[in-house]
């Protein structure tokens, strides 16, 4: 039985990730969870209905920010996969907190190298990554592994030193590291602070008069825009090969931000121009215009492939919204 230990397990990566792997009869999955005054693990919630998933599902508290409680907890759980995926991981918050987003991103990343280092087992230990399209910030696209990084962002910085960590510790110590530079990939899952979740939720609940505007920042801003449960594939299949090595994971389209607003508000029969509102307090200091992807690596050793077009997942998205929107409706009239 294989061992997998997520970190991040409760968001979106991370419990799409869980599905996956305990999908396949011999894994075993472990996660870890930050103590909190308030329960938040609606995303991983359904896995303990499924008395099969659940024997094999197991939670442990522990923290980025806290190396003694990783080592702790690997010690015990004796992982044979591990999948990095925990992190402060918005963008225009790390503005606004940009030592906190430092210290779990960066330094939390070679909190858990050192503690996977260091893990006492017969076997070793293979390590994944989660990198991102964000450290190549202000480079000229398409974005490559030999693309040079420009971070934009203390949240992109703090990516970056996380990413060389583990290059450091796969040439230093020969751990079977390897780093997936993940370009945008959204769900339904997606937090609603994250703008297509701010898109597709708020276009439904204009639909269904529940609200009247909806705020935005930069729509000129360009994405590589993929389905996560597509992306967490990639993930496992690195994991899989005979050497460790790092992949760019995207599906080689780009999209502006109002392509996302005319696709999603045209589904229900609106134009998003009528509803959209300009607020310049969702603008970044410091904007990355266009990201754009080369999968040719991942494609080619990995044989992945994305599964979900770009308009299909807006309209994934944008059902699963739409339905939360008429069931607040319903609660709203009924309590009325």
């Amino acid at each position: 039985m294989k061992r997998a230990l997520i970190t991040g397990i409760t968001g979106q990566d991370g419990s799409y990730l869980a599905e996956f792997l305990l999908s396949k009869p011999d894994y075993e999955v472990h996660g870890l969870v930050r103590r909190s005054s308030s329960l938040n693990r609606q995303r991983i919630d359904h896995i303990f209905q499924d008395s099969d998933k659940a024997s094999r599902f197991h939670l442990h508290y522990a923290d980025l920010a806290d190396a003694s409680s990783l080592a702790m907890v690997m010690e015990q759980i004796q992982p044979t996969e591990i999948y990095n995926l925990g992190a402060q991981s918005h963008v225009r918050v790390s503005f606004d907190q940009p030592l906190y987003t430092a210290d779990v991103v960066g330094l939390g990343t070679l909190r858990i190298l050192e503690a996977a280092r260091h893990l006492n087992r017969t076997q070793p230990v293979r390590f994944y990554q989660a990198s991102s399209s964000e450290m190549y910030g202000s480079a000229a696209p398409p974005q490559g592994l030999d693309t040079p990084f420009h971070p934009r962002s203390p949240y992109a910085c703090a990516k970056l030193y996380g990413h060389w960590q583990t290059i450091n510790y796969r040439e230093a110590y020969n751990l079977f590291a390897c780093s997936g530079i993940l370009f945008n990939h959204e769900s339904p899952r997606r937090g609603e602070a994250f703008v297509t979740r701010k898109i597709t939720l708020g276009a439904a609940r204009i639909k269904e008069g529940l609200q009247k505007k909806l705020v935005m920042g930069n729509l000129d801003a360009k994405r590589d825009w993929g389905f996560a449960g597509d992306y967490v594939r990639a993930m496992w299949l690195m994991l899989q090969q005979d050497k460790p090595d790092d992949f760019v994971v995207a599906t080689g389209e780009t999209h502006a931000v109002s392509e996302f607003l005319e696709i999603c508000f045209t589904e229900l029969g609106l134009d998003y121009r009528d509803y959209v509102v300009f607020d310049p307090k969702y603008t970044r200091p410091s904007e990355v215009d266009v990201l754009l992807g080369d999968p040719t690596k991942a494609k080619k050793v990995l044989g992945w492939e994305p599964e979900v077009s770009f308009r299909g997942l807006v309209k994934m998205m944008l059902e699963h919204d739409l339905e939360l929107a008429k069931r607040e409706k319903f609660a709203l009239g009924y309590r009325s």
